[in-house]
């Protein structure tokens, strides 16, 4: 017997109190032939996800299923059980290891991610769970904006006090290490220096510190190598593999590339006074930050339309993710001039489906 299983898992914090939901359907997803939903405790998503995997598979074993036809909005999970991605987090090695287990049983079974729209059956189960647990989000703080906080746990809604609906995206902005124009406080555009052996070291912090708090679901990187091997470094602790977004590259200086503040400015001072207060003036033979606005929306919009409702760690740049926190608080040009952003440090934005949006970090680097 051909079956359709869809499993989901939500941890209301990530990690926070947590619940899964899964749902056997027929082939042609005409009825329901089981159900199964169980909050779990504390957990974080992917955890909850692989446990709303393992109860799906076991109710169609129940059912008599010899073919099975699995569909998560959980790339994470989807990737892992199709053999394309390594696991190698702890909280989900093992729990990969009884949900093969359970799938060999099968004469066939295949994966594939839906949108979490599609997977609405699962979803009301995994929040059903936690609802008759109690499990509830707490009412919000009306500033929704941590700066330099010690912990990306995050236990409530942060929008909720504005109406805002539908499980968000939430974006880990991760700035990359220190290079050796960095150090000297040059422009750094286009240019491709490598991290300096400080800025391994950033990198490599910064991935210890996402890897212990898991939850994250895709790793989404600029080209540039600094900001790959950033990446990378937290890929490797996640157990993930790494996207290439070209459209998260830093600003193209121009001319400029590899001078201080203070040799751009002594070369095109008219130039460069106007640059640092209008946005659509852009360096000489660079692009303006109008331009890098227009190209990280585009970035903003395919990982939204890909991972949407998933938690994805995007490395990037200064100015990529200042105007991702811009677009976040809806705020005017101005804003880009007055954050200010260390080397590796972390921010954290959610974009809902509704189009509300909120901060919840802006610079964090206790993990340094």
């Amino acid at each position: 017997m051909k079956v359709q299983v869809e499993a989901d898992g939500g941890s209301r914090g990530n990690p926070g109190p947590a619940g899964f939901g899964s749902v056997v359907f027929t082939a042609d997803r005409t009825a329901v032939l089981a159900e199964a939903k169980q909050a779990i405790g504390w957990a974080t998503n992917n955890v909850a996800e692989y446990r709303g995997l393992i109860a799906g598979l076991e109710e169609a074993a129940s059912v008599g299923a010899t073919e099975v036809a699995v569909a998560m909005d959980s790339k994470l999970v989807v990737e892992q059980m199709s053999g394309r991605w390594k696991v190698k987090h702890p909280d989900l090695i093992e729990l990969n290891r009884q949900a093969k287990a359970l799938a060999s049983r099968f004469d066939r079974i295949s994966y594939r991610w839906i949108p979490r729209a599609q997977n609405s059956h699962a979803d009301r189960l995994a929040n059903e769970a936690m609802d008759a647990a109690g499990v509830f989000d707490a009412q919000p703080s009306p500033t929704p904006i941590a700066v330099g906080e010690a912990s990306t746990e995050v236990r409530t809604n942060p929008a909720g006090w504005t109406g805002a609906r539908g499980a968000p995206t939430r974006l880990f902005l991760l700035r990359h290490g220190q290079t050796e124009l960095s150090v000297d406080r040059r422009y750094s555009g286009r240019g491709n220096p490598a991290l300096t052996e400080l800025g391994r070291r950033q990198a490599d912090a910064a991935a210890a510190y996402l890897g212990a708090q898991g939850g994250i679901d895709a790793v989404v990187t600029s080209p540039l190598q600094r900001a790959y091997d950033t990446a990378a470094a937290a890929a490797k602790a996640l157990g993930l593999d790494v996207t290439v977004d070209d459209d998260l590259i830093e600003t193209d200086f121009g001319d400029w590339e590899g001078l201080t503040f203070g040799e751009a400015s002594a070369a095109s001072p008219a130039l460069h006074d106007r640059w640092l207060s209008d946005t659509s003036v852009p360096p000489p033979g660079g692009e303006s930050f109008d331009q890098v606005h227009d190209r990280v929306r585009r970035a903003r919009t395919r990982i939204i339309s890909e991972y949407g409702g998933a938690t994805v760690l995007v490395v990037s740049h200064v100015t990529p993710i200042k105007t991702m926190l811009r677009m976040a608080l809806d705020a005017g040009p101005s804003i880009l001039y007055r954050l200010h952003l260390d080397l590796a440090s972390l921010s954290i934005a959610e974009f809902y489906p509704d189009g509300a949006a909120s901060v919840r970090l802006v610079n964090q680097t206790s993990y340094l």
